[in-house]
């Protein structure tokens, strides 16, 4: 037998949200590992001239667009593309790809909850499922856990932290757990005078300190909203109670969790501020070849600080709080309430802090039920965004 067919098979990935600040990560963790990964399928929401590049390098010959405009555009222009395109549109066009016979792992890192079916048909289809895209487990972490459970399907969570607390809990029985501490840079905002955040704009917002990322998870980082959905994600993901879930601030990101265990003994997670190491180690599981980016360097000076969250200044987090708690559609309210809010933030129409105000009073008057079905939390997620839009004007 030759040396080459004693080789074995590469990992084949359907990467969808090719082209964000995720893709792009994961494109370079795939560059870096041809010889144990290829890419078999890519998707964007609209961005099709880079999903052409990124097909064309890759020779990638599944592809989907989920904007139909854009879907439009790239259908005029195939000669863009590899040679036997396979062009899929819309959510359809999603879920094919997550079902693909062909791929072994789907990375889902689309932006929101566009991503559930995409990720329910992954599971179906017994694929590894490699989630980026925290708002899923938000709006239906139960059904998304129940699945994959059923389908006997891994879910590998690529979320800086959560990815971290998965490292930590490996070979820990989770009744041997006490609580799981996430890390919060505090975002941009972090070392602002309060009195000054009432002028904050979505420019500001977008300078994040310590990662680059897109400009909805950036806004998130600045209101900490984004550490508010991942204790709501973790609580589904490891099967934990909401008052187990907590988080710290700490400004050099580079421990990314604390997992405390019964006897009071911790284990932390530390790695760059980069995304390829958890991307990385998503993809690869259980293998640990050497990373993109060079490690931390420990003969570098250099600390480690960590602060309390004070949730006066940063209500989101005492919102996702109060969510968790609440359970039931609480948590779908509140991520569907953010996304609206962050939308017109960013768009220049809603005040930094009436992001916040949004969502409390969305979640105000919003029934707390417990949907009994897909479907049913499909639409509190519909209604709650109807809810959310009503209080814009008053919140300004």
């Amino acid at each position: 037998m030759s040396e080459t067919s004693q080789l074995p098979r590469r990992k084949r990935v359907a990467l969808l949200g090719a082209t964000g600040s995720i893709g792009d990560n994961a494109l370079r963790v795939i560059r870096a590992h041809s010889d144990r990964l290829e890419l078999v399928a890519v998707a964007a929401r609209a961005n099709w001239e880079k999903l052409a590049a990124v097909a064309s390098e890759f020779g990638v010959r599944d592809v989907a667009v989920y904007e139909d405009s854009a879907y439009s555009a790239a259908r005029a222009a195939t000669d863009r593309f590899p040679s036997g395109l396979r062009l899929r549109g819309g959510l359809g066009g999603l879920v094919e790809l997550a079902r693909l016979p062909e791929a072994d792992i789907v990375l889902v890192a689309v932006v929101g909850t566009t991503g559930l079916r995409p990720a329910l048909a992954a599971i179906e289809a017994g694929k590894d499922l490699a989630l980026a895209s925290k708002e899923i487990l938000v709006l239906a972490g139960k059904f998304v856990m129940e699945q994959a459970r059923r389908h006997g399907t891994r879910i590998l969570p690529v979320d800086s932290e959560h990815n971290a607390v998965f490292q930590c809990l490996e070979g820990h029985p989770g009744s041997t757990v006490s609580r799981v501490v996430l890390t919060a840079s505090g975002g941009a905002f972090r070392d602002w005078p309060a009195e000054r955040l009432s002028q904050a704009t979505p420019a500001d917002a977008l300078r994040h300190p310590n990662w680059a990322m897109g400009p909805k998870i950036t806004v998130d980082s600045a209101t900490l909203a984004n550490k508010g959905l991942e204790l709501i994600e973790a609580q589904a993901l490891f099967s934990l109670q909401p008052g187990q879930c907590q988080a710290i601030l700490h400004p050099q990101s580079i421990v990314h969790c604390l997992v405390e265990f019964n006897d009071g003994a911790m284990l932390a997670q530390l790695c760059p501020p980069s995304m390829t190491f958890p991307i990385q180690h998503a993809l690869l599981h259980p293998e640990r070849p050497r990373g993109v980016e060079p490690p931390l360097d420990l003969s570098r000076l250099f600390s480690l600080e960590f602060r309390p969250v004070d949730e006066t200044r940063f209500p989101m987090l005492r919102l996702a709080r109060q969510a968790m708690m609440a359970g039931g559609a609480a948590p779908a309210v509140y991520n569907a309430a953010n996304e609206v809010a962050v939308a017109e933030f960013l768009a220049g129409r809603l005040s930094f802090l009436g992001i916040p105000a949004v969502v409390d009073r969305t979640l105000g008057t919003f029934p707390h039920s417990d949907p009994a079905s897909l479907e049913a939390v499909l639409e509190v997620d519909r209604e709650s965004r109807a809810v959310a839009a009503t209080w814009l004007d008053r919140c300004r």
